[in-house]
């Protein structure tokens, strides 16, 4: 019996019963699966302009694949803002503004449950005891911190670890960029000083640093201590040097400078952060959107996701600068607000320096949005000489390429790379572990790779690519065919990439197995340059994968393998001696002393240890 056609959405109907009060509406298609999240001060006004008047093309498309609409109902603006944000995050609706960005953000971090705490970059949970200063736009840019505060104020930046084992001074010493407290080379009382100094200049008191400095300078001159004073007097022309470069005339608090712009179906926001009156960088984002939204929009819902979700509480600034008046700035006000715990205020008119930041804000985002369409437009002409190439009746939309990489046999990973007319696709990446096979058996390595890529494809688990690319000759293209026979996949394309004879870029050639033919294409040609790009990304990918498996291995596999010693002794073992150097260089009397560690379990880790 042939299934039932779905009956139209019956709006009429539906905006009969409709409330006037303020809510969240889901629009759903036929499936039940959510299309469009929105929310509106009056639900049966906003409903109803979607089925009345002229609306664009791409509404109106989403509207004639509407199922069903369902409402939800709130007290306010700001519940209904809130739980709109919600369901967005938890449905991530294909007609939604989503930013695509869940990269956590970096920060400084000082720790204060040592005697002398260090400075380092951190991501993630702030679990530590110490201080956390951010968030920073890139590692990058706390990079560029660091550098500068290990260059003035000396704290130490090395691992802990490094630091309880050290005997002598390290070259960071040698180069002046550390007191070495680790040999005492500095007392307790003067590192206080240094860490209490980066803790004025990273919470923005610069000013009071400065006067600080210029006293302790004249002091010591009194004194005729001119070696400190010298060091004060570097230390405030180093300070005089980055206000020059880094902080905004007339600010002294926490604000982001954010603005949007919009251009061949594409969107740009360009965020400035600034934190005690100081620039420490910015960031460019690209939200996805298939309406015809407006900037305004656009900007209202990067807002709203990137404070409610992107950031810690703690981290949202009390002002927030727009390059366009938001519609719902009350709402956006009240909820964002909520979340930090104290008032946030949203603005977009302003003079003087304020509008000389938000223009380059808006500069900013025109220029990264036309260098991204540009290089959308580039990546487009490559897949277009690339059908031309391999004479293809359709344009090609999606890429795989696989490469394989080992140690002379140790832990082989194989990697699957995708690139679409976008570029490459990295959340479609895969990387494989291959067990079980003769070691250097790239043959092997590649089949298995193979197998278990496309038996999840063909139990529907993904998205069929148009070509595949294997890096290698007819043997591993060989290998290839025989997994998609078996597989029974016969949509995929596959074309070899083989070395030149002198194995330098520009001598790549073809191997198409179905006609048999080897193709060499222009040094010059774009589909060679797409080509060469995504066998590179894949061995890039595939290396990577390598090492960290090698890497892994080598590191745990000498007391992993040793009977007896589990977790705990392992974590106990490292933690004595400081890492596994440590160990392997004990003797039996310093592993006994190891708490935890028996002699008869001693006895046996010093026996494997050193078995050679």
């Amino acid at each position: 019996m042939a299934a039932a056609t779905p009956q139209p959405f019956d709006h009429q109907a539906f905006l009969k019963s409709v409330t006037g009060k303020p809510g969240v509406y889901q629009m759903l298609d036929a499936a039940g699966a959510v299309l469009y999240v929105g929310k509106a001060k009056n639900l049966k006004k906003r409903l109803t302009s979607y089925f009345r008047g002229a609306l664009s093309i791409k509404t109106a498309a989403m509207v004639r694949v509407i199922g069903e609409i369902q409402v939800t109902v709130t007290n306010t603006e700001a519940e209904a803002l809130l739980l709109e944000h919600n369901l967005i995050k938890q449905h991530r609706p294909p007609y939604n503004i989503l930013l695509r960005d869940d990269k956590s953000f970096p920060y400084i971090y000082l720790s204060s449950d040592q005697e002398f705490p260090r400075l380092s970059l951190h991501r993630g949970a702030k679990t530590g005891k110490g201080r956390y200063f951010g968030p920073y736009p890139s590692a990058n840019a706390v990079r560029e911190s660091l550098a500068f505060l290990q260059k003035v104020f000396k704290v130490r930046q090395c691992e802990d670890n490094f630091f309880r084992n050290r005997s002598r001074p390290c070259l960071q010493y040698q180069i002046n960029r550390c007191t070495a407290p680790c040999v005492a080379e500095i007392d307790r009382e003067n590192y206080a000083l240094d860490v209490r100094h980066t803790q004025m200049f990273l919470s923005g008191r610069s000013a009071d640093l400065g006067s600080e400095l210029a006293n302790q300078m004249e002091r010591a001159a009194a004194e005729l201590d001119f070696e400190t004073a010298a060091l004060c007097r570097d230390q405030i022309q180093f300070l005089q040097q980055v206000q020059a470069r880094q902080y905004i005339e007339g600010e002294s608090g926490d604000l982001d400078i954010i603005a949007c712009a919009l251009r061949a179906n594409l969107a740009c926001v360009q965020l400035l952060y600034v934190r005690a009156g100081r620039i420490l960088g910015s960031r460019s984002y690209f939200p996805r959107y298939h309406l015809d939204e407006s900037a305004e929009d656009v900007l209202q819902a990067f807002i709203a996701q990137h404070y409610l979700d992107g950031i810690g509480s703690t981290d949202i600034p009390g002002e927030i600068l727009a390059n366009v008046e938001l519609p719902d700035a009350a709402a956006l006000e009240e909820v964002i607000g909520g979340a930090r715990g104290r008032k946030v205020q949203i603005t977009h008119r302003v003079r003087g320096n304020r509008a000389k930041w938000l223009q380059l804000a808006l500069t900013t985002a025109e220029q990264n949005l036309a260098s991204r369409i540009a290089n959308k437009q580039t990546q487009y002409q490559r897949f277009e000489a690339l059908q031309e190439a391999l004479g293809l009746a359709e344009l090609p939309e999606r890429l795989e390429c696989f490469d394989i990489s080992h140690s002379g046999g140790e832990a082989t990973v194989a990697s699957c790379v995708v690139f679409d007319t976008n570029g490459p696709l990295k959340s479609d990446y895969r990387k494989f572990n291959i067990e079980d096979i003769t070691p250097g058996d790239d043959y092997a390595a590649m089949a298995q790779a193979l197998s278990r890529r496309y038996a999840r494809l063909k139990r529907g688990e993904g998205k069929m690519p148009d070509i595949l690319f294997i890096d290698g000759g007819k043997g591993q293209v060989t290998q290839a065919l025989q997994v998609l026979e078996e597989l029974q996949i016969s949509e995929v394309m596959i074309v070899g990439v083989a070395k030149g004879v002198d194995r330098r870029a520009g001598q790549e050639v073809l191997i198409k197995p179905d006609t048999h033919e080897e193709l060499m294409l222009p040094r010059d040609s774009s589909a060679l340059h797409l080509i060469q790009h995504i066998r590179d990304e894949a061995h890039r990918f595939a290396v990577t994968g390598h090492k960290m498996r090698r890497d892994k291995k080598r590191r745990q596999s000498t007391l992993e393998d040793i009977p007896g010693v589990g977790p705990k002794r392992r974590k106990e073992l490292l933690r004595h001696f400081g890492g596994l150097q440590g160990v392997l260089g004990a003797s039996l009397d310093d592993l006994c002393r190891v708490p935890g560690i028996s002699d008869t379990i001693a006895a046996q880790i010093y026996a494997v240890l050193h078995s050679d």
